[in-house]
């Protein structure tokens, strides 16, 4: 980089024995999903040495990890529906198509693509290399070092080893907002009122006929049946229903739970009842024509945390800022998922859509911490109050404030600062903040340059 922040080395990061120095770069990136690797590769096209750091063993966070098989963000609620999101999330549905590993947009309630959960881990790994992102799998952060208001450094481990590495910026991209958390940068559980959304296990079944319809409401009228014949437990009995590509395998979110995911006893609590459910949500399929023959192929294998810590941030984006369609002038993305809250008291949901099934501005605001000025939140630990963080959390909005906040820390470690304007044409050139014709709607004026189409192999 042509600037680099100059940070005292670290001597005593931990007191674990052991601990080695072992590197040095301009943005680390804390957890490998899919607003992890939008920051990864947003950071390391705008020209930062950067390292994706996750404590799993693939790319891709809940899509890997917690069977959300769904890119939902990337397309307006609109008939026909228009996409909002582009640059890496683009690279990455061309990718998965080349695979014949993505499908169509669908719609259910919201609008969604469908993907091959296999093939979504190879081509975040081939996009991440493509760009030059140093990965660090299985990698957990154990302790943050912070001088003043700036967060130094980060020990990991792994298998029992420590290692330390430093970096000029940072961004939280881990859901749980872990690495804010350990570095003592303010965050906050939900939102006021203990509001937080509620998770759920994804199931995940086989021996399905490829030719069987299986709805939202045939799945409500078997789980209903079910009860009645004394099967049990049961949490929810309505999902959406995808159908994945290749295998025609079934996955729902019905199987639910209240837990906190901060909390070991919780969370234990809620993965064991998930899978209680699971097997009583099999026998209810079974009974749904074409689905005789069902096994259960896997659940999560995490159960599905939709909302936890926040980043408190220089600005919480609304519902309100959303239903007044209000502009920004340091909008970095834009959003198209509605208001999607599932409750824990009743375990219903519902969903509210953004004006006239449109999309909206996503400030840079609301991605900077309030008080550690080199670290950045991406997707779910962005600060939204209660309907705008259930709005903003899904996978192809955190891809693309993923990417926002990778090019914004890069710039970070660059000058030290963040020039809003050059952050804007950073991710225009990158294709991801909209196409003129959506800045026009938008009332915004294209930054100086035309958008480049992402493509990983070229950089």
């Amino acid at each position: 980089m042509k600037y680099s922040l100059l940070f005292s080395r670290i001597v005593a990061l931990t007191r674990f024995q052991n601990t080695r120095q072992d590197c040095e770069f301009d943005v680390i990136v804390g957890g490998g999903g899919a607003a992890g690797v939008g920051a990864a590769v947003g950071a390391s096209l705008a020209g930062a040495k950067t390292l994706l750091v996750e404590s799993g063993g693939s790319l891709g966070g809940a899509a890997s990890l917690r069977g959300v098989i769904t890119y939902c963000g990337v397309y307006t609620f609109e008939d026909p529906p228009r996409q909002v999101v582009h640059g890496v999330m683009q690279e990455v549905l061309k990718r998965l198509a080349r695979r014949s590993a993505v499908t169509g947009p669908h719609r259910h309630r919201g609008v969604f693509l469908v993907f091959d959960p296999e093939a979504n881990k190879r081509v975040l790994d081939q996009i991440c290399l493509d760009a030059g992102v140093n990965l660090s799998l299985h990698s957990r952060a154990i302790r943050a070092h912070k001088e003043g208001d700036r967060l130094a450094g980060i020990v990991l481990e792994t298998a029992g080893e420590f290692s330390e590495v430093t970096a000029n910026s940072f961004v939280d991209a881990t859901g749980e907002a872990n690495l804010a958390h350990l570095a003592g940068a303010s965050t906050r559980y939900g939102n006021a009122g203990n509001q937080l959304n509620l998770g759920s296990l994804a199931t995940r079944f086989g021996g399905i006929s490829a030719e069987a319809s299986v709805t939202a409401d045939d799945i409500a009228a078997a789980v209903a049946e079910s009860r009645e014949r004394g099967i049990g437990p049961f949490s929810k009995d309505r999902s959406v229903v995808c159908r994945l590509p290749y295998s025609a395998d079934l996955v729902i979110y019905v199987a639910s739970h209240d837990y906190d995911p901060r909390n070991r006893s919780s969370i234990t609590e809620a993965e064991l009842a998930g899978r209680r459910q699971a097997e009583a949500y099999l026998e209810a399929v079974r009974t749904i024509p074409g689905c005789e023959r069902a096994y259960l192929v896997s659940t999560g294998p995490e159960f599905g945390t939709r909302e936890s810590r926040h980043l408190n941030c220089e600005y919480r984006l609304t519902w309100r800022d959303v239903m007044d369609r209000r502009g920004f002038e340091d909008c970095i993305a834009l959003g198209a998922w509605g208001a999607e809250w599932h409750e824990r008291e009743t375990f219903g949901s519902v969903m509210e859509a953004a004006p006239g099934n449109g999309f909206y501005q996503i400030p840079l605001g609301c991605l900077r911490s309030v008080d550690t000025c080199n670290l950045l939140a991406a997707g779910r630990t962005a600060d939204g109050d209660r309907k705008a963080g259930a709005a903003i959390r899904v996978l192809g909005t955190a891809i693309a404030t993923g990417q926002a906040a990778g090019a914004a820390a890069s710039q970070i470690a660059d000058i030290g600062g963040i020039s809003v304007p050059d952050l804007q044409r950073e991710l225009f050139e990158q294709g991801q903040t909209a196409t003129p014709e959506q800045l026009a709607e938008m009332r915004v004026k294209p930054p100086q340059g035309s958008a480049a189409e992402f493509d990983g192999a070229s950089h």
